[in-house]
C-alpha cells in the first residue's frame, strides 16, 4: 500500500501536460467489441481504471496492450460473453460492456458493478434502455443476464429519466447494430459521450444529434475497426488549475480543451484568478504565493454538463477553505459525495454539512495531519489541501487517486510541490 507525504507551503509554477480522459477511454474501449479487428486508441492514460478495463476485456478474449499511451486492441477472438465479478467489482464503468456484447452477439452476462463507495449509481437506467431495445434481462446471483430476442436488438424510443452518462453510452453502443431507428431523449451531452459517438461514426454507425440531448441512431448491419485519439481529461485539468489557485501559483496546462471547461474557468475567474486560453492550453495566475493568496469565496451548485461537474466539488471545497470569506457548495447530483469533509476538518477546515450542502468558513490556516482518501476526487482534494497545510500531510489509500490521475505526484513535483509516494503498512 502507498501513501503520499506532502510538505506544504510551495507555490505551483510551470507547465504541465494533461493526460487523456479516464472516462473517455473507458467508453472507447468497450466500443471495440462492436466490430472484430484491430484498433489503436491514442492518448490513453496509464491508469488503474484503464488496466482494470483491459483485464475485463482480456477475460472476454480480447487482446490489449498499452505502450506510451497508445492502447492497441484486437477484438478478433472474443470467446466469452461474461464479464466476471472479479473484474467488474472495482469499477462501475465495467458495465459498459453489456451494450456492445448484447448488440453484436445477442447475449451478455455482466456482474453488477462496484466502484467508489460514496453513493449509489444504479444501473436501472441501462437495463430499462436495453429492455426497450428488446432485450430480455434477469438478475441471477449478482449478474445481469441479457438476451436479445432472435439475437437481434430492435430500435426504440428511449427517454432517460435522468441524464446519465453511463446509460447514454451503453444504449448508444447497443443501438448502432440494432434493427431500425433508436431515439434517445434526455441523453447526456458530456464531451466523453460526444467523443464516443464520433468514434462510432468512424466505425460506420449512423448517428444524428451528436452533442445534443437527443440522439437518433439508425442501426446498421455491421461496423468496422478504426483508430481514434482520446480527448484530454477535463477533470484532471480542473484539478491542476485548482491546485495552482490554492497555492497562489502560476501555471500553464497543455494538451487540454478549454471549451470543455467553460463552467470551471468561470468559477476560477470569479474566485479572483486570471485566466488566459488558447486552442489547447490554459494559463492561470493567482496572486504571488500562498501567503499572498486572495481567493474570493464562490458558491457552487453542481449540475449535469455543461454545468459545474460533480467531479470537481471536493477540490473546490479545498480551495474555499482558504478563501477570504464563507461559501456554500451544493451537490444535488450525488448527495452522499461528502466523505472527504471529516478528513478536511482534520486538516483544520471549518465545514458544516447540512443535507447535500457544505457550508465552508474560509480563511482558516490548514495544518498537516494523516488523512484518508475515500474515493478518487476526495483523494485529489486532500492532496490539494495538503499543498498549503503547514507541516506534513499524509494521504492514505491513494490507490483511489491512481484510478484517475496519471503520474499525479510526478506532475505536481515538476510544478514545485514537495510530494512523495511512500510505501506504508497502513490501509
Amino acid at each position: 500500500m502507498d501513501k503520499f507525504v506532502i510538505k506544504g507551503g510551495n507555490r505551483l509554477c510551470g507547465k504541465v501536460k494533461i493526460s487523456g480522459a479516464k472516462n473517455g477511454s473507458l467508453a472507447l474501449m468497450p466500443a471495440t467489441i462492436l466490430a472484430q479487428g484491430t484498433y489503436n486508441l491514442f492518448n490513453t492514460p496509464n491508469l488503474k481504471d484503464v488496466r482494470t478495463m483491459s483485464k475485463l476485456m482480456t477475460a472476454l478474449g480480447i487482446y490489449t496492450e498499452l505502450n506510451d499511451n497508445n492502447l492497441f486492441i484486437d477484438s478478433s477472438s472474443i470467446n466469452s460473453f461474461e464479464a466476471p465479478y472479479e473484474h467488474v467489482k472495482n469499477m462501475r464503468a465495467s458495465f459498459y460492456v453489456i451494450g456492445p456484447l448484447l448488440s453484436r452477439f445477442g447475449e451478455a452476462k455482466v456482474s453488477l458493478p462496484g466502484g467508489c463507495a460514496w453513493g449509489p449509481r444504479p444501473v436501472d437506467l441501462h437495463i430499462k434502455g436495453l429492455e426497450k431495445l428488446g432485450a430480455e434481462i434477469n438478475i441471477e446471483n449478482g449478474y445481469v443476464v441479457a438476451k436479445a430476442k432472435g439475437r437481434k436488438l430492435t430500435g426504440a424510443k428511449i427517454n432517460l429519466e435522468i441524464s446519465s452518462v453511463g446509460a447514454t453510452g451503453n444504449i448508444l453502443m447497443a443501438a448502432t447494430l440494432a434493427k431500425g431507428t433508436t431515439l434517445i431523449s434526455n441523453a447526456a451531452t458530456e464531451p466523453e459521450i460526444t467523443a464516443l459517438a464520433k468514434m462510432l461514426l468512424k466505425m460506420g454507425a449512423k448517428i444524428n444529434g451528436i452533442g445534443t440531448n437527443i440522439l437518433e441512431i439508425e442501426g446498421v448491419s455491421e461496423l468496422h475497426p478504426t483508430d481514434e485519439i482520446n480527448i484530454p481529461d477535463r477533470i484532471e485539468a480542473a484539478t491542476f488549475l485548482i491546485a495552482a489557485a490554492i497555492t497562489g501559483g502560476s501555471i500553464v496546462i497543455n494538451n487540454c480543451n478549454p471549451y470543455n471547461l467553460t463552467s470551471v474557468l468561470g468559477l476560477l475567474e470569479d474566485a479572483g484568478c486570471k485566466i488566459d486560453i488558447n486552442s489547447d492550453s490554459i494559463s492561470l495566475s493567482a496572486g504571488d504565493g500562498i501567503n499572498e493568496n486572495t481567493i474570493i469565496p464562490v458558491d457552487i451548485t453542481t449540475a449535469i454538463y455543461p454545468g459545474i461537474p460533480t467531479d470537481i466539488q471536493p477540490q473546490w471545497i479545498s480551495l474555499m477553505i482558504t478563501a477570504k470569506g464563507d461559501s456554500k457548495i451544493s451537490d444535488p447530483i450525488y448527495k452522499d459525495r461528502f466523505k472527504h469533509i471529516p478528513e478536511m476538518v482534520r486538516l483544520g477546515g471549518n465545514i458544516e454539512l447540512i443535507e447535500h450542502t457544505a457550508y465552508v468558513k474560509g480563511g482558516h490556516k490548514l495544518t498537516g495531519a494523516s488523512v484518508m482518501a475515500s474515493d478518487l476526487r476526495a483523494g485529489a482534494a486532500l492532496v490539494i489541501a495538503g499543498l498549503v497545510a503547514e507541516g506534513t500531510t499524509e494521504v492514505l489509500r491513494i490507490y483511489h487517486i491512481d484510478r484517475g490521475y496519471e503520474s499525479f505526484e510526478n506532475k505536481l513535483t515538476c510544478l514545485g510541490a514537495d510530494i512523495k509516494r511512500v510505501k506504508t503498512d497502513l490501509v
